[in-house]
């Protein structure tokens, strides 16, 4: 493996420190969008029992005790229940958009490496491929064995980069479609909990009825 490595040239090195960077962040984006950390179970299925009238205080002590992007925008509805609903919903749609923001961290790196990687791996080819044919015209093309084994060794960083490109695309789509389906699931679940929370207007000159408002 080390002797694949030094084959390789200077590119080859650069082309390790990528993967190591995509590992890093593959783990740190999988363990980050587990879906009991983004939208813990239990705060799913309180929130889809509250009705109105029931003591907000429960369920935002439940947010606070597990934390996580749900809760956050949670929190957030609940805060500005007093105000008039489309406000409301602007104001949890602009969270929304910061905890997406969030969860895409280190995305774009990932996304950077699957473009770099291959164009890295030519580069370091296109390197080896003239340091060898700059040897031959010194010293002759005596062995045509010595020409295919050169070949294959600048080769080396174009499989490489592929190696590193490939399961990097694999998991930025896996991540990417992940945040996008945890987003919708979150919006669909905060938009039926104010549903929930601003009850219909009643005209004032309703038998026994009175304007109604969110219930705080």
């Amino acid at each position: 493996m080390w002797q694949f490595l030094v084959a390789g040239g200077p590119f080859m090195f650069a082309l390790v420190l990528t993967s190591v960077v995509s590992v890093a962040f593959i783990i740190e984006r999988g363990l980050a969008l587990r879906r009991g950390k983004v939208a813990p179970p239990g705060l799913e299925a309180a929130l889809e029992r509250f009705q109105p009238g029931e003591d907000l205080n429960n369920l935002k002590l439940l947010c606070q005790q597990q934390s996580s992007s749900l809760g956050r925008l949670v929190l957030t509805g609940i805060e500005h229940l007093h105000w008039p609903k489309a406000d409301n919903a602007d104001c949890l749609q602009t969270r929304a958009r910061h905890e997406v923001v969030q969860l895409e961290r280190g995305l774009v790196v990932l996304e950077v490496i699957v473009g770099i990687a291959p164009l890295l791996g030519l580069v370091g080819t296109l390197h080896g491929l003239i340091t060898l044919f700059g040897d031959l015209g010194r010293t002759g093309l005596a062995d045509n064995s010595v020409v295919a084994r050169g070949i294959a060794i600048a080769l080396n960083t174009t499989l490489m980069g592929l190696l590193i490109a490939i399961p990097t695309l694999i998991a930025w789509s896996y991540f990417t479609k992940k945040v996008e389906s945890l987003a919708v699931e979150m919006e669909t679940l905060l938009d039926e909990f104010l549903r929930r929370q601003y009850r219909p207007s009643v005209p004032s000159d309703h038998p026994g009825g009175s304007p109604a408002g969110p219930r705080t």
